[in-house]
């Protein structure tokens, strides 16, 4: 597994799963209210906007939480004005760590952010000093039970994908950004809403941790996950099935 999807996985099995799930929560109204702010209201009309709902049901947002979150938006005022911005660093061991995030105000995010790398071990970089060792993806995902792997290869492949991965835990889809809301959009008229759909970045290699440098890194990532501003963390290590285990215990 990536290293990012092996953080998500430990954290699971952490405590605190209320105040853990009001922050998700926090992060999904924000990254609503900036997409239905960027383009139209209209989840038809707003691909960005349509993954961002998808992603809040997926994490059993109320329906009411939603659409409050997109008039918000649109009405007058506009509430808080909120800026893209990524960061990127080196953490323990050499990992290099991206960090998206949604500010009304670049200037605490950036400290708060490179506090949390300096407390932990790591350095905030300049823009672009750890993103070239990624590629940036759009990545769509389906439970298993949405699809045969055959049906699902057959779409994705017809649809432009680039990639397509199949189990048990489900159908993992990847494609180049330019063709990203295409397949999606095919995707979804032919197997339904997707689990999520959204774009991604992904290490073109890792750096396998032992137990020591894992719980230094993820106590980094834990701490820029906690921010809330802070809407994605990726980073460039690989567990051994072993030192993740002993980790998730």
């Amino acid at each position: 597994m990536a290293g990012h999807s092996q953080f998500k996985n430990i954290m699971h099995r952490k405590g605190a799963q209320d105040a853990r799930r009001a922050r998700q929560f926090a992060k999904l109204i924000r990254e609503i209210t900036v997409s239905a702010r960027t383009g139209l209201p209209e989840p038809g009309a707003n691909p960005r906007l349509r993954a961002a709902i998808a992603a809040a049901r997926e994490a059993n947002m109320p329906r009411d939480t939603i659409e409050r979150a997109i008039k918000k938006a649109t009405g007058a005022g506009g509430g808080e004005d909120y800026a893209e911005v990524r960061y990127e660093g080196y953490g323990p061991a050499g990992v290099a760590v991206i960090v998206e995030a949604l500010t009304d105000n670049r200037n605490r995010t950036a400290s708060d952010v490179r506090s949390a790398f300096s407390k932990h071990g790591g350095a905030l970089g300049e823009t672009n000093s750890v993103s070239f060792m990624f590629a940036r993806l759009g990545v769509v995902r389906y439970p298993a039970a949405a699809a045969s792997a055959d049906d699902m290869l057959e779409a994705a492949i017809e649809a432009g994908a680039d990639n397509v991965e199949s189990g048990a835990d489900g159908h993992e889809v990847t494609t180049a950004v330019e063709r990203f809301f295409a397949l999606r959009d095919a995707l979804e008229a032919r197997f339904g809403p997707p689990e999520s759909a959204r774009l991604e970045w992904r290490p073109a290699t890792t750096v396998t941790l032992d137990e020591a440098a894992a719980a230094a890194v993820l106590k980094l990532l834990d701490a820029l996950e906690d921010n809330d501003d802070v809407q994605n963390v990726y980073a460039n290590f690989d567990l051994p099935e072993t030192v993740l285990q002993r980790l998730s215990a």
